[in-house]
């Protein structure tokens, strides 16, 4: 250890009071004089330690019910003065200013505090800290001779570093720790930020890009030139497919990203990849509650994510089966156990391992058939005593309980892609297809049946990789085509996977996430004895596949909306 700096002084100011009467009590026994604010210096005192107050140290007394305290330059005198500067020195004698070595604080509960669903914006102002961050701040600049401990999970090794070093702490210690700090105030600001511009309208925040380069906006916009540019030419009926607006969510300039970790995770998506859990808002997979099972892992949380969300988009009873983040099988039904036999009848292969998703309640009858078959985690919003009994006699298998998110379809949520070198930051794909305004476009229109079949198919297309294609019927997915390079191959493969296990594709219906270039597409199709497809609609050759879907006797429908998904 380098550069020693012992510690004699110490001003210790808290909210989180857990672990300090320990702490504290370690300094004092190595003869470090405490100084104290308000209730923590009760609470000291409360220990039987020796405390001066502040308001001694600065010659005012705390004022404006606690707003103000530790504002003055005998404290931030104290924490900034350089020690092996003369003139520093010699201000601090000339202004009566007596060194502090160590800060210890932490911060008034804003995040808890505005976490609570009947908060005021009074309350979350009077949690809004002003002298921590600054005491904080001053004295992190100066960690070349003063330590500052933010967090009471610190206390520990602080602790045992000072008994082993004679009361002194390192250099290389007190650098971490302001590094620690200053991430700390950080997060803080960030959190205040992030609340208050809840409180503003978009048309607030419209108003305040001008005045701070910190507010500036960016929306989504394009106009008919790039549509046509994008998708290869305009389409055959009005409105063309479906393009982002200045009505939709809110960019600022510069975006920031408030995380707050939550776990280390054994490793990555590979083991030689280190990997850990962070929460920005604590909802959807990363709020679950796991009931039983291993530990996570990095694959887990993305595969049971994908999962989720895609179950949440469904109407009615509903489960999916996920294999790296794509569907194996989606089914819908009159209760949990038929729907789950629908999803598992997709690709009874691919299920080996993958994802169950649930939206709604998991019983004993579908949690018998479920352990038949190798899941690697089980989510669902709620589950009955029964089925967890039955889910326990797989150990191993992972059970997450998650709050129902189907209000995430309101307001415009946002979602981020890291590329190298930055993020790339979109809205969610949120829509929901309404049938009402599906634009028919071949000369036969769809049956009732064929209008729910390709409700699921295109929900559930939605969440496969692009290039993207699904076969299915009006209750359950009858093949998967995800991720290929080119769309045709998505059909045959999708076709292939329902041959495979016998599940019939006469009449059923197909759904693509993006316009068929070609005919060839509904050609191929059409081989497998589909009655309808639903796609986007937009290229410069639709006039063909819609054709080719007269020719034979194939309902088309457009949606006006793509659905890529990479």
């Amino acid at each position: 250890m380098s550069e020693l700096r012992k510690i004699e002084r110490a001003l210790i100011s808290v909210s989180d009071k857990s672990g300090l009467a320990e702490f504290a009590a370690g300094l004092a026994a190595r003869g470090v004089k405490l100084i104290s604010t308000g209730g923590t210096a009760r609470f000291l005192r409360e220990q039987g330690l020796d405390v001066t107050d502040v308001s001694d140290v600065t010659g005012f007394p705390e004022m404006m019910d606690g707003r103000v305290k530790t504002l003055h330059p005998k404290v931030h005198g104290a924490f900034l003065a350089l020690r092996d500067n003369a003139e520093h020195v010699a201000s601090m004698a000339e202004h009566g200013i007596e060194p502090i070595d160590m800060v210890v604080v932490n911060l008034y509960p804003f995040e808890e505090t505005v976490a609570k669903d009947d908060v005021s914006l009074e309350d979350a102002i009077e949690n809004i800290d002003i002298g921590g961050p600054a005491m904080i701040r001053s004295a992190s600049k100066n960690w070349r001779d003063v330590a500052v401990v933010t967090d009471p999970r610190l206390y520990a090794e602080v602790g045992t570093e000072l008994a082993e070093s004679d009361g002194s702490l390192s250099l290389e210690t007190r650098q971490r720790l302001a590094a620690l700090a200053y991430t700390r105030t950080a997060s803080y600001d960030l959190a205040i930020s992030s609340y208050l511009a809840k409180q503003l309208s978009n048309e607030d925040l419209e108003y305040l890009e001008p005045l701070n380069p910190l507010g500036g906006l960016a929306f989504f916009e394009m106009d008919d030139d790039e549509l046509e540019e994008t998708e290869l030419g305009s389409p055959p009926y009005e409105g063309g497919v479906a393009d982002a607006s200045s009505d939709g969510v809110v960019l600022s300039e510069y975006k920031l990203i408030e995380l707050s970790k939550i776990t280390d995770l054994r490793y990555g998506e590979n083991p030689h990849q280190r990997a850990a859990l962070y929460e920005a808002d604590g909802d959807g997979i990363t709020g679950a509650v796991q009931l039983q099972g291993k530990e996570m892992s990095f694959n887990n949380y993305v595969d049971a994510d994908a999962a989720w969300n895609l179950v949440q988009d469904l109407e009615g009873i509903a489960v999916a089966i996920i294999k790296h983040t794509n569907p194996s099988g989606v089914g819908t039904g009159a209760n949990n156990l038929e729907a789950y036999k629908r999803a598992l009848a997709t690709d009874p292969v691919s299920a080996f391992g993958g994802i169950v998703a649930f939206n709604q309640r998991v019983d004993a009858a579908v949690a018998a058939s479920v352990i038949e078959v190798f899941s690697e985690v089980i989510v669902a919003p709620e589950y009955d005593d029964d089925a967890l009994e039955i889910f326990s006699s797989k150990k191993n298998l992972r059970v997450l309980k998650i709050q129902d998110q189907r209000s995430r379809t309101e307001g415009h949520p946002l979602e981020y892609k890291q590329i190298s070198g930055g993020f790339l930051v979109q809205e969610q794909d949120v829509h929901q297809l309404d049938l009402n305004e599906l634009n028919i476009v071949s000369d036969r229109k769809p049956t009732d049946a064929e209008l729910r079949a390709m409700d699921l198919a295109w929900t559930v297309c939605k969440h496969v990789k692009s290039n993207a294609i699904v076969f299915a019927n009006e209750h359950q997915t009858l093949g998967v085509g995800a991720g290929q390079m080119n769309r045709v191959d998505s059909v045959r493969i999708a076709a292939m996977r329902a041959e495979r296990f016998e599940l019939p594709l006469k009449g059923s219906v197909v759904a693509s996430d993006a316009f068929f270039p070609f005919r060839d597409n509904v050609d191929e199709a059409a081989k497998f004895g589909v009655s309808a497809i639903i796609q986007p609609g937009g290229s410069i050759k639709d006039d063909e596949s819609i054709a080719a879907a007269n020719e034979h006797g194939i309902v088309m429908a457009f949606t006006g909306i793509r659905h890529f998904k990479h």
